[in-house]
């Protein structure tokens, strides 16, 4: 957290939450909500200021609610997310990097939703892969070390069984790789997508 973040809270330390105006879109793009923007349920606009974005990935944390937020001095500034706290690209360096810039190592599982989102594991961190990276992360797909392969993974999703565990190739070691509703993954990472007033 910046200093000067830290010096705000202490200043005023009973500024009031704020909630529905900042967003985190499926491909790591922050967005402002304004009032109409929140009322039609759009998803805001994109902040492309790389002042503004790097001092909200250096304050971006989270509650003990599992709520999201960006502290903005004295301010909490709540943060709606379209999917996962954090969005990961594939990387020729790293592997995968998350939307803060930051590498994303040591994973160690990895999930695909009935959609074929593909969610990965590293310690607390939980981060969706962009979907534009997804065609590539899916072709290191295996089982018992062999490719699994297109129609045998789409097999699986749709309800299918493996031989085997499949298992995602990360940085050359297998990761698990297993099935996961969408709609669950909030609540076996403990996140909140739409953080509300705790009470």
């Amino acid at each position: 957290m910046d200093d000067i973040v830290k010096q705000a809270m202490a200043k005023w330390p009973d500024v009031p939450h704020c909630y529905g105006w900042l967003a985190l879109d499926a491909r790591g793009n922050w967005r402002m909500r304004d009032e109409q923007a929140q009322r039609l349920g759009l998803p805001g606009d994109k902040l492309t200021n790389a002042a503004l974005v790097g001092f909200i990935v250096r304050n971006y944390q989270h509650d003990d609610r599992g709520c999201w937020y960006f502290q903005n001095g004295p301010q909490r500034v709540y943060v709606n997310l379209e999917t996962t706290p954090f969005i990961a690209r594939t990387d020729p360096a790293h592997g995968f990097v998350l939307h803060t810039g930051a590498p994303l190592e040591h994973v160690e599982a990895a999930f695909i939703t009935e959609a074929g989102e593909l969610i990965l594991q590293a310690g607390d961190i939980v981060a969706q892969l962009d979907d534009r990276d997804v065609a590539q992360a899916l072709g290191a797909v295996g089982m018992a070390g062999k490719p699994l392969g297109d129609d045998a993974l789409l097999a699986w999703l749709e309800g299918g069984t493996l031989a085997a565990p499949a298992t995602l190739k990360v940085s050359g070691s297998d990761v698990p790789l297993r099935k996961m509703d969408r709609d669950a993954l909030a609540d076996r990472f403990g996140f909140r997508k739409v953080p509300t007033p705790a009470g």
